[in-house]
C-alpha cells in the first residue's frame, strides 16, 4: 500500500519507517494510483520536463505578444538587458520564468504545474538549477516527483486553485513545489525540504488573484518571476539549517484558513485588486470591445 498524501508529518514518518527517499514514495504512489509501470512514470516526467524547457526557449526566441497587448516580449527584454541587478544567473532565472509564463499567456504549450497560471515557476527554477549545478535529468525528474508530493498535500489541506484560494494557492503552491525540489536536488534532508516549503508559504500567504480583464496575464506573469526568487531564497535559507519556526503542515493550514476568509473579489473574479483599478477597468473595456469586433458577421446577425 502506497502512502496517501495527507500531511507532511505523515510523509516523513512513512519514508523513515520504510527506508525510502521522498521521491521514491511519490513514485510508488503514482504507480499505485495510475496502475502503470515505473518506466512509464519516468517517461512521462521526461516529456513534461521537455515541454517545460521548450516553453522557456520559445518564450525567449519567438514573438510573445498577447492579443490584449499586455504581454509584449518582456522575457526577452529582461534576458538581454545589459545591467544585472545581482548576477547573470539571477537574471536568467527571472527571464526564464517570465518566458514560460508568457508562452501560456500567448496560448502556447506549457505544463500546468500545478496550474497554467503558475506555469513559469518550475520551468524557470529547474532549467536554471540544472544549468548552474550540472545536474542530470534523472535528478531533475526526482525533484519533480517531490514537487508533486508537495502539491498533493497542499491540495488536501488548502487548495491549488486561484478561484478557491487566491494567487497564494497558485504561485504560492508552485513556488513551494520549486523550493522543495531545489533542496531535494541539492541533497537536502527531509526536514530541510519541508522547511523550504514552510518558508515559501510564509512569504506568499494572503496573495490575491486579481487578473486584469480576467486574463491570466497581468499581474500573473510578473508574479511567476517573483515566485522563483522566493523559491530560491527559501531553499537557500533551508539548506543553511535556518528554521521557519512554524511547521509546514501548520503553514498550509494557515493558507487554507486565509482562503476560506478571503473575499470572492480576490479569487480570480477580476472584481478586486489590480483588476478593479482605473487602468485595469479601462483595459478590460478595450479588450472586451476587441473580442466583440472580431466575431464573424453571421454570429452578429443571429
Amino acid at each position: 500500500m502506497s502512502f496517501l498524501f495527507g500531511s507532511f508529518s505523515g510523509w516523513k514518518v512513512y519514508c523513515e519507517n520504510h527506508g525510502m527517499n521522498l521521491h521514491e514514495s511519490v513514485l510508488n504512489y503514482e504507480i499505485s494510483q495510475k496502475d502503470i509501470s515505473e518506466q512509464e512514470i519516468w517517461d512521462g516526467l521526461s516529456k513534461a520536463y521537455a515541454v517545460m524547457k521548450e516553453a522557456v526557449d520559445t518564450g525567449l526566441k519567438s514573438d510573445m505578444t498577447s492579443r490584449s497587448g499586455m504581454i509584449n516580449n518582456g522575457a526577452k527584454k529582461v534576458y538581454n538587458h545589459p545591467l544585472t541587478v545581482l548576477s547573470v544567473e539571477f537574471q536568467r532565472l527571472i527571464s526564464r520564468a517570465l518566458a514560460a509564463k508568457e508562452v501560456n499567456s500567448c496560448m502556447g504549450r506549457v505544463v500546468a504545474a500545478p496550474t497554467a497560471g503558475a506555469s513559469g515557476i518550475l520551468p524557470g527554477v529547474l532549467y536554471t538549477l540544472q544549468e548552474i549545478h550540472s545536474l542530470e535529468d534523472r535528478r531533475i525528474f526526482e525533484g519533480l516527483l517531490v514537487g508533486a508530493g508537495i502539491a498533493l498535500i497542499i491540495e488536501q489541506k488548502a487548495s491549488l486553485a486561484g478561484a478557491v484560494g487566491g494567487c497564494q494557492a497558485e504561485t504560492g503552491s508552485a513556488a513551494a513545489m520549486a523550493a522543495g525540489a531545489i533542496v531535494y536536488c541539492l541533497g537536502g534532508n527531509i526536514d530541510q525540504v519541508f522547511n523550504s516549503v514552510a518558508i515559501t508559504i510564509q512569504c506568499m500567504l494572503g496573495l490575491v488573484c486579481d487578473p486584469v480583464a480576467g486574463l491570466v496575464e497581468i499581474p500573473c506573469v510578473v508574479r511567476n518571476a517573483s515566485a522563483v526568487a522566493i523559491a530560491n531564497s527559501s531553499a537557500q535559507i533551508a539548506l543553511a539549517g535556518v528554521s521557519g519556526v512554524i511547521p509546514v503542515d501548520e503553514c498550509i493550514e494557515a493558507m487554507g484558513e486565509i482562503s476560506s476568509s478571503m473575499e470572492s473579489r480576490y479569487k480570480e473574479t477580476a472584481m478586486g485588486g489590480l483588476a478593479a483599478t482605473l487602468t485595469g477597468q479601462e483595459i478590460a473595456k478595450r479588450v472586451l470591445i476587441q473580442d466583440i469586433e472580431i466575431l464573424p458577421d453571421e454570429n452578429l446577425s443571429e
